[in-house]
């Protein structure tokens, strides 16, 4: 299945990366490490950053990215030392990399997205990162405002969908399916989502930050649905690995009452929305509206996120009408 240049770059550069993500958590992420320090993830970011425009450069020269993160701060004084990091960091894999060769490199994602793009999400799931939880490394192809490739490196789900053990590669190609494998395996299997159509018994996935869903509307609409299984709060894009694995049924990115504006940005929902579809499940905005990626760094012209198993999609958007999210 994978059988194109650009699915082969997706699958490695993720890979990799994730590897990469992996050794900076385990080396930066200790017990003593204080609540308010985010600089394990801050390098991780960074690091792969720059590992996979670099590996892209080399693979397929020309091609775009949107990336999350841009290399300004890291060329101040007080970024030195953080530049000093994930230039080393990047050195473990590419042992020509300079500091200036690694902003430079970070910079590449700071564009504004055209007919054809790669766009990644180096760290999807900080506090998860930080908490040695999920977090993923996300990266997806979008030609013509659609995703044709999605592949998310989850280093804490093993098989999928289970947390801890090897950690996962899921990759999904329009039309072709959605797979998976052990992050240092080789044997790909299919992804199906869930045949779930009752809506009583549905499983609820939902981000564990509050500011990133609304958790007093996911509390109404499970009522609504009159699902009496407790909603399950994971980090990151895994969650969508999670529900195309069909571990879950109802994938929810509601929107918090202190950010009404917010629009979703592509790298936050790309690669994680070609892997509901092509596991067989659907995805749309609160109001059942396709994601349209051909709007810029952000989905501006969705509202939140829907994704199910595809049985219960009318369900849940009737019970989001009914409830007013």
């Amino acid at each position: 299945m994978i059988d194109s240049p650009e699915a082969q770059f997706a699958v490695e550069a993720v890979r990799e990366a994730s590897l990469l993500a992996r050794r900076i958590q385990g080396e930066m992420v200790g017990g003593s490490l204080a609540k308010e320090d985010r600089s394990p993830v801050t390098v991780a970011d960074f690091a792969v950053q720059a590992l996979v425009a670099r590996r892209l450069a080399e693979k397929l020269p020309g091609s775009t990215l949107i990336g999350e993160e841009e290399a300004g701060a890291l060329r101040l004084e007080e970024g030195i030392a953080t530049l000093d990091q994930v230039t080393s960091f990047v050195r473990s894999v590419v042992s020509d990399a300079t500091p200036e060769e690694v902003c430079g490199l970070i910079d590449r994602g700071s564009g504004e997205p055209g007919s054809e793009f790669w766009t990644l999400d180096p760290i999807d799931g900080t506090k998860g990162f930080l908490r040695r939880e999920q977090y993923a490394v996300a990266l997806g192809l979008v030609k013509n405002g659609r995703v044709e490739i999605g592949v998310l490196g989850c280093p804490e789900l093993a098989g999928a969908w289970h947390p801890g053990g090897v950690g996962s590669v899921v990759a999904a190609i329009r039309g072709k399916g959605a797979w998976h494998q052990p992050l240092e395996g080789d044997e790909w299997k299919l992804l199906h989502v869930s045949n779930r159509s009752a809506a009583a018994t549905a499983r609820i996935l939902r981000s564990v930050e509050k500011a990133h869903t609304n958790v007093d509307e996911v509390g109404q609409l499970a009522a609504q649905l009159g699902s009496s299984a407790p909603p399950v709060p994971m980090d990151s894009q895994a969650k969508y690995a999670v529900l195309a694995a069909g571990e879950g049924d109802v994938l929810l990115r509601l929107i918090s009452p202190s950010r009404r504006d917010y629009r979703e940005r592509i790298w936050d929902q790309a690669a994680g929305s070609i892997v509901v579809e092509e596991a067989g499940g659907q995805i749309t905005d609160l109001d059942g509206k396709a994601l349209d990626f051909s709007q810029g760094r952000t989905l501006a012209k969705n509202r939140g996120i829907v994704a199910t198993n595809g049985h219960l999609h009318e369900a849940v958007l009737k019970a989001l009408r009914a409830i007013g999210a």
